[in-house]
């Protein structure tokens, strides 16, 4: 049995996702720091500094009104997303070393996968206008 499975990380992430509300998003933003060193101090979520960084600057844009071609449900993706990987109490608490994070990186990488084609168009949309 695998200690993070796919169907797991589909059902917290749904869990997640569910709860979110704009609120949410700014304390997303004002987190980001704090998310994004946890993201660059684990072996596990490292690889995946760069999308988290687009994942940042998607909320940002959108928290703002820049950019708005996008449901709902990717947006509540991507924030739940993240808020997940804020929480060190989730599934498998962050403080079990080795497999704390195991969790948090099935998460994000189902995320990104299901939000794969909204985060390119918006990466080209933010490309055109950051000329």
């Amino acid at each position: 049995m695998a200690l993070f499975s796919e169907k797991t990380a589909e059902k917290e992430l749904n869990e997640q996702s569910n709860k979110v509300h704009q609120a949410d998003l700014k304390t997303l933003l004002d987190r980001q720091k704090a998310i994004e060193e946890k993201v660059r101090d684990s072996g596990r979520l490292n690889r995946f500094s760069t999308d988290i960084k687009l994942m940042f600057s998607l909320i940002r844009d959108y928290w703002y009104g820049h950019y708005r071609a996008i449901p709902w449900k990717s947006i509540a993706a991507v924030a739940g997303a993240l808020l997940y990987v804020l929480n060190p109490l989730d599934l498998i608490p962050d403080l079990i070393f080795g497999f704390g994070l195991v969790d948090d990186a099935g998460v994000v990488a189902l995320c990104l996968k299901l939000v794969e084609s909204d985060l390119h168009r918006y990466a080209a949309w933010k490309e055109l206008h950051s000329s």
